[in-house]
C-alpha cells in the first residue's frame, strides 16, 4: 500500500503548480493530469465539457482548484469505479491458467 501512496503523492505534485498555488491543481493541470495519467480509464476523452464536469464535482470549496483531498476523492472514486472491471479480470486470467495446466 505504501507504494500506491506515494505514487498518488508524486502524481499529484508532478502537476500541482505548473499554474499558481503549487498545492492544488488548476482547470489546465488537472485535465493534464486526467489525459496523460489515467486516460486509459477515461477513453481518452478530449472533451472539455468533461473535464469541466470532474473539476465542478470535485471541487468541494467552489474555489477553481482541485487541493489534495479533492484529488484523492476522485481517486477513491475512480478505484471503486474500477474495481469490478479488475476482479472480472482477474477471474478470467484465473481460469484461463488453470484451464492450461
Amino acid at each position: 500500500m505504501q507504494p500506491a501512496m506515494q505514487m498518488l503523492i508524486k502524481t499529484f505534485h508532478k502537476y500541482s503548480g505548473k499554474e499558481g498555488d503549487k498545492y492544488t491543481l488548476s482547470r489546465g493541470e488537472l485535465k493534464e493530469l486526467l489525459l496523460e495519467e489515467l486516460g486509459t480509464y477515461l477513453g481518452n476523452s478530449r472533451d472539455n465539457e468533461a473535464v469541466e464536469k470532474v473539476m465542478n464535482d470535485l471541487d468541494a470549496n467552489n474555489d477553481g482548484e482541485v487541493d489534495f483531498t479533492e484529488f484523492i476523492i476522485l481517486m477513491g472514486a475512480l478505484t471503486v469505479a474500477c474495481n469490478d472491471f479488475f476482479l472480472e479480470d482477474w477471474t478470467k486470467k484465473a481460469h484461463s491458467n488453470h484451464r492450461e495446466v
